[in-house]
C-alpha cells in the first residue's frame, strides 16, 4: 500500500523541508497551503523537486483550517487511491496567529480580540484534532502512522505580544498527548516537536525577533540557529516504523539551545 506524507503548511518553513524528506523515504506527498500569486512560483518549484523524487504530489492552495475545504481534500485523496494508499505522516505545520498583547497597559494598547484569541487557537491547534478525526473516520490513517505537531519554546516562556500563540503551542503539545493515548490502540503515534529558533516566515513577524536570533545564537552550543532542514531530517526518522515506541513526547529538535542557561553561559569568542 502507497504511504503518504499529508502536510498542513507545506509551502515554506519546516513544511516545505519535511516534504522533501519524506518523499525521500519513499512517501508520497499531499500538500496544503495558502499562498498569494507572488509566492506560487516557490511552490511550484517545490512540487517540480517533489516530482523529480517520485513523490507524486499534490498540493491544495485553501486554508487548512476550513472545515469545508478539509472535507473536500480527504474526500479528494480518497477517490485519487480507492482504498489503496494511506496516510502515514500527518504534519501540522500551520504558523498563521495573531501577535497582540493580552490585555492594554497603556493608553492606545490595541489588546487581542476574541476573534483573533479563538481564530489563533482553531489555526495553529485545533486543527490538528480536526484533521486527525476526518482522516480517521475515512479509514485513511494506517498501522505505524506518524502524527507530529510543531510546538517551541514559547509555550513555556513569556516573549512580548506572544500570548496567543504560546496558549495554542501549549494547546498542541496537549493534544499530541492526548491523541497518542487515544490512537495506541490503532498503532498510531503522535508526538509534538519543539523547534530551537529557526529563520522561518513566522519568526521574521515576531517583535523583536531580532533579539529572539541573538539570544539563540549565544545560548545554542553551536552558535547557529536550528534549520528548517534539521527539524525535517529528525521528522524523517520518526517516520520509520523503528520508532514506533516515541510516543505522547514533546521532542526538542535545536542542537541543545534550550539546555543552555544564559545566567551563566559565556561562548568561546
Amino acid at each position: 500500500m502507497k504511504r503518504y506524507a499529508l502536510i498542513l503548511g507545506a509551502s515554506s518553513g519546516f513544511g516545505r523541508a519535511s516534504a522533501i524528506e519524506l518523499a525521500k523515504e519513499g512517501f508520497g506527498i499531499y500538500g496544503v497551503h495558502l499562498d498569494r500569486s507572488s509566492t506560487m512560483p516557490l511552490v511550484g518549484e517545490l512540487i517540480n523537486e517533489l516530482t523529480e523524487l517520485g513523490a507524486e504530489p499534490v498540493f491544495y492552495n485553501v486554508n487548512a483550517a476550513d472545515a469545508d475545504r478539509r472535507s473536500e481534500i480527504i474526500a479528494d485523496i480518497v477517490a485519487r487511491n480507492n482504498g489503496q494508499a494511506c496516510i502515514g505522516v500527518l504534519l501540522h505545520s500551520l504558523a498563521f496567529g495573531s501577535l497582540q498583547q493580552l490585555v492594554p497597559v497603556n493608553e492606545g494598547d490595541k489588546p487581542v480580540t476574541q476573534k483573533q484569541l479563538e481564530m489563533t487557537l482553531d489555526v495553529m491547534a485545533n486543527s490538528l484534532v480536526y484533521w486527525t478525526q476526518d482522516l480517521l473516520k475515512a479509514s485513511l490513517f494506517c498501522e505505524n502512522s506518524r502524527i507530529f505537531g510543531l510546538t517551541s519554546a514559547g509555550s513555556r516562556r513569556v516573549l512580548p505580544m506572544y500570548g496567543a500563540v504560546s496558549a495554542a503551542k501549549t494547546a498542541m503539545e496537549s493534544y499530541c498527548r492526548q491523541l497518542a493515548m487515544e490512537l495506541a490502540p490503532l498503532k498510531i503515534t503522535a508526538n509534538a516537536i519543539c523547534a530551537g529558533v529557526t529563520a522561518t516566515p513566522a519568526l521574521s513577524k515576531i517583535p523583536g525577533n531580532d533579539i529572539i536570533i541573538a539570544n539563540a545564537m549565544m545560548r545554542n552550543p553551536n552558535h547557529r540557529l536550528t534549520t528548517p532542514e534539521d527539524v525535517a531530517k529528525f521528522i524523517r526518522l520518526l517516520s520509520k516504523p523503528e520508532s514506533s515506541w516515541v510516543n505522547g513526547d514533546v521532542i526538542r529538535v535545536d542542537g541543545g539551545e534550550d539546555a543552555i542557561d544564559l545566567t551563566w553561559w559565556k561562548p568561546n569568542s
